[in-house]
C-alpha cells in the first residue's frame, strides 16, 4: 500500500517537474505578441527555403499540384504590404471578441455579473462546480465562439469568488470549450459542415453515398459525458494542486486599496441586488419568448429564409450579436432594478471600460493574424497536412492500431493548422476512400478524425482563440506566456487523448453504431 502510494506520488512529482520545464522553456521565449511576430518572419524565410527545395504535393481533393509560395518574392512582398490591415481586421475572432465584450463589459460594470456569481456561489453545490463548468464548456460549442469569449473568463471569476485559483477555473472551461470541441448533446454548425466534406470524399468511390449531419451523434453525446468527468478529474487532481494558492499580487489588475477580510467574504445578496436580478430575469424571459416565437413556427422570422433551417438561421449564425443584445438588455434591466445605472452615460462608460482592458489582446491579434495569413499563403500548412496523410497511408497498419495512429496524425496536424473544416477538406479525400476500401464507413472515419482534432486544440498556437486565452491568463499572472498556457493545458491533452482513444477502442470492439443509421463498418 505504501509502495503504491509512493509510486503514485513519485509519478505526480515527475509529471509536475515536466510541466515546470515546459513552462520555463516556453516562458523564456519573448512576449507572446513578439513571438507571433517572430513566427511570421520565420514563415517568410521558410517559404523561400521550401520553394528553393522544390517541395510539392498533390491536393487529394482538387488533384492540383501544391507548391510552396515564397513570401520573399516581389509578389509576396506586395501581399504582405497590401493585406496587412485586412489580415488584422478580417481575423475571425477579433470582431467576435470585441462585440461580445461590449455587452459583457456592461454586465460587469452594472454589477450583474457580480450579483449573479454571488447567487450561484450561494446556491450551487461546491462539489459540482468544476463539472458544471467543463460541461458548460463542451455544450457551448453549439454557439460558435461564445465559450471562449464568455465562459472562459467567467469561470476564472467564479473560481476566484469561491477562494479557488482562477486559472484552474479558466483551464477547466477552456478544456471543455476547446479540448471537448465537437462533443455535444446537441447538433451544432460543425456537424453539417464536416458531414458535407465527408460526403464529397465518399463520392470518390461511391457517387451515391450520403452522410447524415447527425451521423456521429451517439458517439459525441457519450463523449460529452466522458470529457466532462475527465476534465473535472484533471482540473481537481492535477492542475489545481500544481497551481497552489492564488496570489492576487501576481495579477495585472490589482486594486489600489488592500482588500479587507470582509471584502473577501461572499455575503448574502443585498435587497438592491435581489431586485436587480429579478428585473434582469424578467428581461431575459421576455427575450427568450421573442426567440422562441421566431424559431418554433416553421415559418418563424428567426429561421433561415429559404429553407426554414435552424442550423443556418440568424439565431445561430448571429450568435455573437445575440450575446451582445441579450447582455446589454439584461444588464440595463439589472442596472435599473439595482439603481447602478443613472443615465445613458453610465451604459457607454461601462462598455468603454471593457474595451480598455483589451489592449494586450488587440496587440496579440495583430501579429497572430499576420502569422496565420503568411502560413496560409505559403502553402506550408497544406504540404504538412498532405505529407502526414501520406505517411499514415504508407504505414501498413490495420484495425485498431491504424485508427489510433490516425488520431495521432490528426492531433499533430492540428498543431500547425487550426481550422477543423480546412484540415478535414484536405484529409477526407485521402482517408475516407482509403478506409472505405478497408471496410470502414465514412461516418466512422469522420468521428475518429474529430477526436484527434479536438485533443490538441488547447495547446495549439494556431487555434484562433489561443491569443485570447494568453491574454486572459496574463490577467491573473503577469509573468505568464505561451509556455504557461501550454503547461497549464498539457495534462488535459494527455488525458483526453488517452481516455477518448480508449473509448473509441471499446466502441469498436462492441461494434456500437456511432449515430442514427451510421455503423462502424461499411455496409455493402
Amino acid at each position: 500500500m505504501n509502495k503504491k502510494s509512493k509510486k503514485r506520488f513519485d509519478f505526480t512529482k515527475i509529471f509536475n517537474r515536466f510541466l515546470d520545464v515546459v513552462e520555463k522553456i516556453g516562458n523564456i521565449l519573448p512576449h507572446p505578441a513578439t513571438l507571433f511576430a517572430l513566427f511570421a518572419l520565420s514563415i517568410i524565410v521558410l517559404s523561400e527555403i521550401a520553394a528553393q527545395l522544390d517541395l510539392s504535393v498533390i491536393h487529394p481533393g482538387t488533384q492540383k499540384n501544391i507548391v510552396p509560395f515564397s513570401l520573399l518574392s516581389i509578389k509576396g512582398l506586395h501581399m504582405i504590404l497590401t493585406k496587412m490591415v485586412t489580415n488584422f481586421t478580417d481575423f475571425a475572432p477579433l470582431g467576435t471578441v470585441l462585440v461580445a465584450m461590449l455587452g459583457i463589459g456592461l454586465a460587469e460594470s452594472t454589477g450583474l455579473i457580480g450579483a449573479s456569481l454571488k447567487k450561484l456561489v450561494l446556491t450551487a453545490p461546491a462539489r459540482l462546480l468544476t463539472f458544471v463548468i467543463v460541461l458548460a464548456g463542451v455544450m457551448s460549442n453549439i454557439a460558435s465562439g461564445v465559450g471562449y469569449v464568455l465562459l472562459v473568463p467567467l469561470a476564472a471569476i467564479i473560481f476566484k469568488s469561491v477562494g479557488r485559483h482562477p486559472l484552474a477555473g479558466l483551464a477547466a472551461a477552456f478544456a471543455g470549450v476547446s479540448g471537448g470541441y465537437s462533443a455535444n448533446l446537441l447538433l451544432g454548425t460543425i456537424d453539417p459542415l464536416l458531414a458535407g466534406i465527408s460526403q464529397e470524399a465518399a463520392h470518390i468511390l461511391d457517387p451515391g453515398y450520403s452522410v447524415n449531419p447527425a451521423c456521429n451523434y451517439f458517439f459525441m453525446a457519450v463523449s460529452t459525458v466522458l470529457i466532462s468527468f475527465v476534465g473535472t478529474w484533471v482540473t481537481e487532481k492535477i492542475v489545481e494542486p500544481r497551481l497552489g494558492e492564488y496570489n492576487p499580487g501576481n495579477g495585472e489588475e490589482i486594486s489600489q486599496k488592500h482588500e479587507t477580510e470582509k471584502d473577501k467574504q461572499i455575503d448574502s445578496l443585498t435587497s438592491q441586488e435581489s431586485r436587480g436580478l429579478r428585473f434582469s430575469l424578467i428581461a431575459l424571459i421576455l427575450i427568450l419568448i421573442v426567440i422562441l416565437w421566431g424559431i418554433i413556427p416553421g415559418s418563424g422570422f428567426l429561421r433561415e429564409a429559404d429553407t426554414g433551417s435552424i442550423l443556418n438561421s440568424p439565431l445561430l449564425e448571429g450568435i455573437v450579436a445575440w450575446i451582445f443584445l441579450i447582455a446589454v438588455l439584461v444588464s440595463i434591466a439589472y442596472g435599473l432594478g439595482a439603481k447602478t445605472l443613472k443615465s445613458d452615460k453610465d451604459i457607454m462608460k461601462g462598455m468603454a471600460k471593457s474595451m480598455s482592458t483589451m489592449g494586450t489582446y488587440i496587440v496579440l491579434v495583430f501579429f497572430a493574424a499576420q502569422f496565420v495569413a503568411f502560413f496560409k499563403w505559403s502553402n506550408l500548412g497544406l504540404i504538412v497536412a498532405v505529407k502526414g496523410a501520406e505517411a499514415l497511408n504508407a504505414s501498413g497498419m490495420v484495425g485498431i492500431p491504424m485508427m489510433v495512429m490516425f488520431i495521432f496524425v490528426a492531433a499533430l496536424i492540428n498543431l500547425v493548422m487550426g481550422s477543423a473544416s480546412a484540415k478535414w477538406a484536405i484529409m477526407a479525400p485521402v482517408f475516407i476512400p482509403m478506409f472505405m476500401l478497408l471496410g470502414y464507413s465514412p461516418e466512422f472515419v469522420q468521428v475518429v478524425y474529430r477526436i484527434g482534432d479536438s485533443t490538441t486544440n488547447i495547446i495549439s498556437p494556431m487555434m484562433s482563440y489561443f491569443a485570447l486565452i494568453v491574454a486572459f491568463v496574463e490577467k491573473y499572472d503577469r509573468k505568464a506566456g505561451i509556455g504557461s498556457v501550454i503547461a497549464l493545458m498539457l495534462p488535459f491533452t494527455f488525458v483526453f487523448f488517452i481516455s477518448w482513444t480508449i473509448m473509441l477502442v471499446i466502441w469498436m470492439l462492441l461494434d456500437i453504431p456511432i449515430g442514427p443509421g451510421a455503423a462502424i463498418r461499411l455496409v455493402p
